[in-house]
Protein backbone atom coordinates (compact mmCIF):
# COMPACT_ATOMS: atom_id res chain seq x y z
CA UNK A 1 0.00 0.00 0.00
CA UNK A 2 1.44 2.98 -0.68
CA UNK A 3 2.71 5.28 2.53
CA UNK A 4 0.18 8.11 1.33
CA UNK A 5 -2.62 5.66 1.50
CA UNK A 6 -1.81 4.06 4.65
CA UNK A 7 -1.67 7.32 6.23
CA UNK A 8 -4.69 8.23 5.70
CA UNK A 9 -5.81 4.79 7.06
CA UNK A 10 -4.73 5.26 10.18
CA UNK A 11 -5.57 9.08 10.20
CA UNK A 12 -9.36 7.70 9.19
CA UNK A 13 -9.51 5.37 12.37
CA UNK A 14 -8.19 7.79 14.56
CA UNK A 15 -10.35 10.17 13.80
CA UNK A 16 -13.60 7.18 14.02
CA UNK A 17 -11.74 6.84 17.21
CA UNK A 18 -12.72 10.88 17.71
CA UNK A 19 -15.72 10.66 16.55
CA UNK A 20 -16.78 7.89 19.52
CA UNK A 21 -15.42 10.04 22.25
CA UNK A 22 -17.37 12.96 20.80
CA UNK A 23 -20.90 10.73 21.03
CA UNK A 24 -19.57 9.87 24.26
CA UNK A 25 -19.01 13.87 25.24
CA UNK A 26 -22.81 14.38 23.80
CA UNK A 27 -24.65 11.75 26.01
CA UNK A 28 -22.40 13.14 29.36
CA UNK A 29 -23.38 16.70 28.07
CA UNK A 30 -27.02 15.73 27.94
CA UNK A 31 -26.61 13.81 31.07
CA UNK A 32 -25.17 16.70 33.07
CA UNK A 33 -27.26 19.76 31.63
CA UNK A 34 -30.51 17.21 32.41
CA UNK A 35 -29.30 17.53 36.17
CA UNK A 36 -28.71 20.99 36.33
CA UNK A 37 -32.21 22.17 37.55
CA UNK A 38 -32.57 25.84 37.81
CA UNK A 39 -32.66 26.96 41.31
CA UNK A 40 -36.75 28.69 42.24
CA UNK A 41 -36.88 31.13 45.12
CA UNK A 42 -37.68 29.18 48.19
CA UNK A 43 -38.11 29.84 52.24
CA UNK A 44 -41.11 32.27 52.38
CA UNK A 45 -42.02 34.52 55.11
CA UNK A 46 -40.53 32.66 57.87
CA UNK A 47 -36.97 34.17 56.73
CA UNK A 48 -38.02 37.94 56.04
CA UNK A 49 -38.67 38.83 59.65
CA UNK A 50 -35.77 40.77 61.69
CA UNK A 51 -35.13 37.81 63.70
CA UNK A 52 -33.84 35.89 60.80
CA UNK A 53 -29.92 34.95 61.40
CA UNK A 54 -27.95 37.71 60.46
CA UNK A 55 -25.73 37.37 57.09
CA UNK A 56 -23.25 39.71 56.29
CA UNK A 57 -22.13 40.01 52.96
CA UNK A 58 -18.58 40.36 51.71
CA UNK A 59 -17.78 42.18 48.86
CA UNK A 60 -14.20 43.32 47.82
CA UNK A 61 -14.17 46.15 45.27
CA UNK A 62 -10.90 47.46 43.06
CA UNK A 63 -11.35 49.29 39.93
CA UNK A 64 -15.13 48.61 39.41
CA UNK A 65 -16.13 51.84 38.18
CA UNK A 66 -16.84 50.90 34.36
CA UNK A 67 -18.27 47.93 35.31
CA UNK A 68 -21.93 47.37 37.42
CA UNK A 69 -21.07 48.14 40.47
CA UNK A 70 -23.28 50.59 41.16
CA UNK A 71 -26.58 48.12 39.93
CA UNK A 72 -24.57 45.39 41.75
CA UNK A 73 -24.54 46.66 45.26
CA UNK A 74 -28.00 47.89 45.07
CA UNK A 75 -29.12 44.50 43.97
CA UNK A 76 -27.46 43.34 47.26
CA UNK A 77 -29.16 45.66 49.14
CA UNK A 78 -32.50 44.82 48.13
CA UNK A 79 -32.62 41.81 49.67
CA UNK A 80 -35.67 40.23 50.97
CA UNK A 81 -34.14 38.44 53.86
CA UNK A 82 -34.87 39.64 57.61
CA UNK A 83 -31.48 40.42 58.56
CA UNK A 84 -28.32 41.27 56.47
CA UNK A 85 -25.55 43.22 56.57
CA UNK A 86 -23.58 44.55 52.76
CA UNK A 87 -19.32 45.20 54.20
CA UNK A 88 -17.87 46.06 50.81
CA UNK A 89 -13.98 46.79 50.82
CA UNK A 90 -12.28 49.36 48.46
CA UNK A 91 -9.73 47.36 47.93
CA UNK A 92 -6.80 49.89 46.50
CA UNK A 93 -8.86 51.38 43.49
CA UNK A 94 -7.12 54.05 41.72
CA UNK A 95 -10.94 54.90 40.23
CA UNK A 96 -13.95 56.07 41.53
CA UNK A 97 -14.82 52.68 43.12
CA UNK A 98 -14.72 54.64 46.37
CA UNK A 99 -17.14 57.90 45.31
CA UNK A 100 -19.60 55.12 43.53
CA UNK A 101 -19.56 53.62 47.25
CA UNK A 102 -20.04 56.29 49.25
CA UNK A 103 -22.43 58.01 47.64
CA UNK A 104 -24.89 54.26 47.84
CA UNK A 105 -24.00 54.02 51.63
CA UNK A 106 -25.15 57.69 52.60
CA UNK A 107 -28.67 56.43 51.36
CA UNK A 108 -28.26 52.99 52.90
CA UNK A 109 -27.22 52.24 56.80
CA UNK A 110 -26.97 48.57 56.20
CA UNK A 111 -23.73 49.01 53.51
CA UNK A 112 -20.30 49.70 55.07
CA UNK A 113 -17.87 50.78 53.45
CA UNK A 114 -13.76 49.99 54.20
CA UNK A 115 -11.00 51.13 52.36
CA UNK A 116 -8.82 48.35 52.52
CA UNK A 117 -4.84 48.10 53.03
CA UNK A 118 -2.58 46.68 50.29
CA UNK A 119 -1.95 42.68 50.95
CA UNK A 120 0.99 41.87 52.90
CA UNK A 121 3.54 39.49 52.05
CA UNK A 122 2.27 36.10 50.85
CA UNK A 123 -1.59 37.77 50.25
CA UNK A 124 -3.27 38.10 47.15
CA UNK A 125 -5.74 40.69 46.87
CA UNK A 126 -8.74 39.18 46.97
CA UNK A 127 -8.65 36.92 50.22
CA UNK A 128 -6.54 40.04 51.81
CA UNK A 129 -9.79 42.19 50.44
CA UNK A 130 -12.19 39.54 52.06
CA UNK A 131 -10.45 38.94 55.24
CA UNK A 132 -11.01 42.70 55.95
CA UNK A 133 -14.49 42.23 55.52
CA UNK A 134 -15.04 39.31 57.70
CA UNK A 135 -13.31 40.67 60.63
CA UNK A 136 -15.22 43.85 60.29
CA UNK A 137 -18.50 42.21 60.08
CA UNK A 138 -20.93 40.35 62.99
CA UNK A 139 -22.79 37.95 60.97
CA UNK A 140 -23.59 34.34 61.89
CA UNK A 141 -23.57 33.48 58.05
CA UNK A 142 -20.89 34.95 55.92
CA UNK A 143 -21.76 35.16 52.23
CA UNK A 144 -18.80 35.89 49.94
CA UNK A 145 -19.33 37.26 46.84
CA UNK A 146 -18.40 40.09 43.78
CA UNK A 147 -18.60 43.85 43.22
CA UNK A 148 -20.20 42.31 39.42
CA UNK A 149 -22.81 39.84 40.62
CA UNK A 150 -26.26 41.13 40.20
CA UNK A 151 -28.79 39.56 43.06
CA UNK A 152 -32.40 38.87 42.54
CA UNK A 153 -34.32 39.78 45.78
CA UNK A 154 -34.54 36.28 46.73
CA UNK A 155 -31.71 34.56 46.25
CA UNK A 156 -29.85 34.83 49.99
CA UNK A 157 -33.63 34.02 51.60
CA UNK A 158 -33.67 31.25 49.16
CA UNK A 159 -29.63 30.10 50.51
CA UNK A 160 -30.63 30.99 53.85
CA UNK A 161 -33.79 28.44 53.36
CA UNK A 162 -31.41 25.46 51.83
CA UNK A 163 -29.08 25.62 54.46
CA UNK A 164 -30.97 25.96 57.59
CA UNK A 165 -33.59 22.77 56.29
CA UNK A 166 -31.30 20.77 55.17
CA UNK A 167 -28.14 21.43 57.92
CA UNK A 168 -25.30 22.72 55.03
CA UNK A 169 -22.35 24.36 55.92
CA UNK A 170 -21.82 25.76 52.95
CA UNK A 171 -24.11 27.14 49.52
CA UNK A 172 -22.68 28.01 46.43
CA UNK A 173 -25.01 29.09 43.52
CA UNK A 174 -23.24 29.22 40.08
CA UNK A 175 -25.02 32.53 37.94
CA UNK A 176 -26.10 33.34 34.86
CA UNK A 177 -23.40 34.53 32.80
CA UNK A 178 -24.16 37.29 30.71
CA UNK A 179 -22.88 36.94 27.18
CA UNK A 180 -23.04 39.90 24.24
CA UNK A 181 -19.84 40.52 22.49
CA UNK A 182 -18.50 38.11 19.89
CA UNK A 183 -15.49 36.31 21.85
CA UNK A 184 -17.62 35.94 25.05
CA UNK A 185 -20.16 33.51 22.95
CA UNK A 186 -17.10 31.97 21.46
CA UNK A 187 -15.00 31.38 24.52
CA UNK A 188 -17.69 31.34 27.47
CA UNK A 189 -19.80 28.42 26.51
CA UNK A 190 -16.71 26.60 25.94
CA UNK A 191 -15.49 27.37 29.64
CA UNK A 192 -18.79 26.40 30.50
CA UNK A 193 -19.01 23.09 28.83
CA UNK A 194 -15.33 21.96 30.44
CA UNK A 195 -16.86 22.84 34.35
CA UNK A 196 -19.87 20.75 33.34
CA UNK A 197 -17.80 18.02 32.23
CA UNK A 198 -15.35 17.75 34.77
CA UNK A 199 -17.53 18.24 37.97
CA UNK A 200 -21.21 17.34 38.05
CA UNK A 201 -23.08 18.88 40.57
CA UNK A 202 -24.50 15.83 41.72
CA UNK A 203 -20.75 14.50 42.24
CA UNK A 204 -20.16 18.25 44.52
CA UNK A 205 -23.27 17.39 46.37
CA UNK A 206 -22.48 13.81 47.30
CA UNK A 207 -20.53 14.34 50.80
CA UNK A 208 -19.14 10.58 50.24
CA UNK A 209 -17.48 11.84 47.25
CA UNK A 210 -14.05 14.30 47.13
CA UNK A 211 -15.01 16.72 43.99
CA UNK A 212 -15.41 20.26 45.30
CA UNK A 213 -16.42 23.37 43.74
CA UNK A 214 -17.14 26.67 45.16
CA UNK A 215 -18.69 29.40 43.22
CA UNK A 216 -17.05 33.23 44.21
CA UNK A 217 -19.82 34.59 42.96
CA UNK A 218 -22.19 33.52 46.10
CA UNK A 219 -20.32 31.61 48.41
CA UNK A 220 -22.71 31.24 52.13
CA UNK A 221 -20.89 29.64 54.94
CA UNK A 222 -21.67 29.49 58.67
CA UNK A 223 -19.22 31.76 60.16
CA UNK A 224 -17.74 29.46 62.99
CA UNK A 225 -17.05 26.68 60.32
CA UNK A 226 -15.14 29.32 58.33
CA UNK A 227 -13.22 30.56 61.26
CA UNK A 228 -12.24 27.55 62.52
CA UNK A 229 -10.38 26.87 59.26
CA UNK A 230 -8.40 29.85 59.66
CA UNK A 231 -11.00 32.56 57.50
CA UNK A 232 -9.52 34.02 54.13
CA UNK A 233 -5.97 32.94 55.84
CA UNK A 234 -6.75 29.77 54.60
CA UNK A 235 -6.40 30.45 51.16
CA UNK A 236 -4.38 33.46 51.29
CA UNK A 237 -2.50 32.94 48.63
CA UNK A 238 -4.54 31.31 46.39
CA UNK A 239 -5.62 32.94 42.86
CA UNK A 240 -8.94 30.71 42.80
CA UNK A 241 -9.61 30.90 47.12
CA UNK A 242 -13.42 29.74 45.75
CA UNK A 243 -11.95 26.51 44.69
CA UNK A 244 -9.58 26.42 47.09
CA UNK A 245 -11.96 27.26 49.73
CA UNK A 246 -14.61 24.39 48.71
CA UNK A 247 -11.84 21.79 48.82
CA UNK A 248 -10.54 22.72 52.27
CA UNK A 249 -14.00 23.04 53.69
CA UNK A 250 -15.26 19.70 52.28
CA UNK A 251 -12.14 17.75 52.85
CA UNK A 252 -12.80 19.49 56.46
CA UNK A 253 -16.27 17.47 56.95
CA UNK A 254 -18.48 20.23 55.86
CA UNK A 255 -21.65 19.91 53.93
CA UNK A 256 -21.15 21.56 50.61
CA UNK A 257 -24.34 22.11 48.33
CA UNK A 258 -23.93 23.19 44.66
CA UNK A 259 -27.24 25.08 42.41
CA UNK A 260 -27.62 26.23 39.56
CA UNK A 261 -29.19 29.32 39.75
CA UNK A 262 -29.38 31.58 36.70
CA UNK A 263 -33.16 33.17 37.31
CA UNK A 264 -31.44 34.24 40.88
CA UNK A 265 -28.15 35.18 40.51
CA UNK A 266 -26.43 36.58 37.16
CA UNK A 267 -22.92 38.22 35.89
CA UNK A 268 -21.34 39.41 32.93
CA UNK A 269 -17.46 37.85 33.74
CA UNK A 270 -15.47 39.73 31.14
CA UNK A 271 -16.87 41.79 27.82
CA UNK A 272 -13.91 42.05 25.43
CA UNK A 273 -10.96 39.14 24.15
CA UNK A 274 -8.67 41.52 25.87
CA UNK A 275 -10.43 40.61 29.33
CA UNK A 276 -10.82 37.28 28.57
CA UNK A 277 -7.21 36.82 28.02
CA UNK A 278 -6.20 38.42 31.19
CA UNK A 279 -8.98 37.03 33.27
CA UNK A 280 -8.45 33.50 32.91
CA UNK A 281 -4.56 34.06 32.25
CA UNK A 282 -5.03 34.57 35.66
CA UNK A 283 -7.02 30.99 36.68
CA UNK A 284 -6.33 28.98 34.22
CA UNK A 285 -2.84 26.90 35.74
CA UNK A 286 -4.49 27.45 39.34
CA UNK A 287 -7.62 25.01 37.85
CA UNK A 288 -4.86 22.71 37.11
CA UNK A 289 -3.57 22.64 40.73
CA UNK A 290 -0.20 24.53 39.11
CA UNK A 291 0.99 21.33 37.68
CA UNK A 292 2.88 21.94 34.15
CA UNK A 293 2.39 18.30 32.81
CA UNK A 294 -1.51 18.61 33.76
CA UNK A 295 -1.62 21.65 31.25
CA UNK A 296 0.75 20.14 28.34
CA UNK A 297 -1.40 17.34 29.00
CA UNK A 298 -4.93 18.80 28.77
CA UNK A 299 -3.89 21.43 26.01
CA UNK A 300 -2.61 18.66 23.76
CA UNK A 301 -6.09 17.00 24.11
CA UNK A 302 -7.70 19.54 23.42
CA UNK A 303 -5.72 20.72 20.33
CA UNK A 304 -6.16 16.64 18.88
CA UNK A 305 -9.31 16.20 19.69
CA UNK A 306 -10.99 19.08 19.46
CA UNK A 307 -9.63 21.73 16.91
CA UNK A 308 -7.77 19.90 14.64
CA UNK A 309 -10.50 17.58 13.26
CA UNK A 310 -12.08 20.72 11.30
CA UNK A 311 -9.05 21.72 9.86
CA UNK A 312 -8.47 18.06 8.74
CA UNK A 313 -11.97 18.51 7.30
CA UNK A 314 -11.36 21.64 5.39
CA UNK A 315 -7.92 19.78 4.19
CA UNK A 316 -9.90 16.48 2.68
CA UNK A 317 -12.01 19.40 0.89
CA UNK A 318 -9.11 20.73 -0.53
CA UNK A 319 -8.08 17.37 -1.84
CA UNK A 320 -11.06 15.97 -3.29
CA UNK A 321 -11.27 19.19 -5.04
CA UNK A 322 -8.05 18.77 -6.21
CA UNK A 323 -8.98 14.88 -7.53
CA UNK A 324 -7.56 13.40 -5.31
CA UNK A 325 -8.27 10.03 -4.67
CA UNK A 326 -11.41 8.43 -2.29
CA UNK A 327 -9.39 7.72 0.79
CA UNK A 328 -9.51 11.35 0.88
CA UNK A 329 -13.68 10.83 1.68
CA UNK A 330 -12.92 8.14 3.51
CA UNK A 331 -11.10 10.82 6.61
CA UNK A 332 -13.23 13.39 5.77
CA UNK A 333 -16.07 11.09 6.54
CA UNK A 334 -15.43 10.88 10.57
CA UNK A 335 -13.90 14.61 10.76
CA UNK A 336 -16.66 16.11 9.81
CA UNK A 337 -18.73 13.44 11.81
CA UNK A 338 -16.73 14.89 15.05
CA UNK A 339 -17.25 18.87 13.50
CA UNK A 340 -20.67 17.61 13.50
CA UNK A 341 -21.10 16.26 16.58
CA UNK A 342 -19.29 19.35 18.57
CA UNK A 343 -21.71 21.83 16.89
CA UNK A 344 -24.74 19.63 18.22
CA UNK A 345 -23.48 19.33 21.63
CA UNK A 346 -22.78 23.83 21.44
CA UNK A 347 -26.34 23.89 20.58
CA UNK A 348 -27.03 22.64 23.54
CA UNK A 349 -24.75 24.48 25.92
CA UNK A 350 -25.25 27.53 23.94
CA UNK A 351 -29.57 27.26 24.02
CA UNK A 352 -28.23 27.02 28.32
CA UNK A 353 -25.64 29.83 28.30
CA UNK A 354 -28.61 32.12 26.38
CA UNK A 355 -25.89 32.06 22.98
CA UNK A 356 -26.81 32.73 19.83
CA UNK A 357 -27.12 28.93 18.52
CA UNK A 358 -25.33 30.00 15.40
CA UNK A 359 -22.18 30.64 17.56
CA UNK A 360 -21.88 26.53 17.93
CA UNK A 361 -20.14 27.07 14.77
CA UNK A 362 -17.07 28.55 16.02
CA UNK A 363 -16.65 25.61 18.65
CA UNK A 364 -13.09 25.16 17.48
CA UNK A 365 -12.03 28.45 17.78
CA UNK A 366 -13.35 28.45 21.26
CA UNK A 367 -11.55 25.68 22.41
CA UNK A 368 -8.17 27.00 20.35
CA UNK A 369 -8.31 30.51 22.81
CA UNK A 370 -8.94 27.41 25.63
CA UNK A 371 -5.48 26.10 24.80
CA UNK A 372 -3.78 29.49 23.31
CA UNK A 373 -5.29 30.65 27.30
CA UNK A 374 -3.93 27.78 29.22
CA UNK A 375 -0.16 27.61 27.99
CA UNK A 376 0.04 31.66 28.23
CA UNK A 377 -0.93 30.88 32.43
CA UNK A 378 0.70 28.28 32.57
CA UNK A 379 4.00 29.66 30.92
CA UNK A 380 4.25 32.89 32.93
CA UNK A 381 3.29 30.84 36.49
CA UNK A 382 5.83 28.34 35.76
CA UNK A 383 8.48 30.92 34.46
CA UNK A 384 8.21 33.03 37.59
CA UNK A 385 6.88 36.42 35.14
CA UNK A 386 4.04 36.56 37.01
CA UNK A 387 0.09 37.59 35.94
CA UNK A 388 -1.52 40.50 35.99
CA UNK A 389 -5.50 41.30 37.52
CA UNK A 390 -6.35 45.04 37.86
CA UNK A 391 -3.23 46.56 37.68
CA UNK A 392 -1.27 43.71 40.11
CA UNK A 393 0.83 41.37 39.29
CA UNK A 394 1.67 38.39 41.60
CA UNK A 395 3.13 34.44 41.39
CA UNK A 396 6.18 36.53 39.81
CA UNK A 397 9.65 35.00 40.92
CA UNK A 398 9.73 37.61 43.55
CA UNK A 399 6.52 37.93 44.50
CA UNK A 400 3.36 35.67 46.26
CA UNK A 401 3.95 32.07 44.44
CA UNK A 402 1.57 29.50 43.91
CA UNK A 403 0.97 27.62 47.33
CA UNK A 404 1.44 23.93 47.98
CA UNK A 405 -0.97 21.92 46.81
CA UNK A 406 -0.73 19.70 50.16
CA UNK A 407 -3.47 18.37 52.07
CA UNK A 408 -6.39 20.44 53.80
CA UNK A 409 -6.15 21.05 57.44
CA UNK A 410 -6.87 17.75 58.86
CA UNK A 411 -9.57 18.70 61.95
CA UNK A 412 -12.99 18.70 61.24
CA UNK A 413 -15.75 19.92 62.61
CA UNK A 414 -19.50 19.63 63.33
CA UNK A 415 -22.25 21.53 62.37
CA UNK A 416 -24.01 22.83 65.90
Amino acid sequence: MPLELNALTVAAAVAWSTFLLWIAGAVWTLRGLGRQQPLISIGGDRLTAADAPLVSILVPARNEEHRVLDASVRSMLAQDYGRFEVIVVNDCSTDATGVILRAIAATDKKLHVIDGAEPPALWLGKPHALQQALEASRGQWVLATDADMIFAPTVVRTAMAMALDASYTAVTLIPHVDCFSFWERVFMPTFGWFMLMAMPVERVNDPERQESLGVGGFFLVRRAVLEHIGGYRAVRSEVAEDLRMAEILKRAGARLRLEYAPALLRTRMQTTLGEIWEGFTKNLFAGTKFSLWRAVAGALTILIFAVTPVFVALLCLVMLAAGKGSAWMELFIPVCAVWITQVLIFSAINRAWDVPVPYALAVPLGHALFVAILLNSAFRVASGRGVVWKGRRFYERAGVRPPSQGAAPGSTFTDE
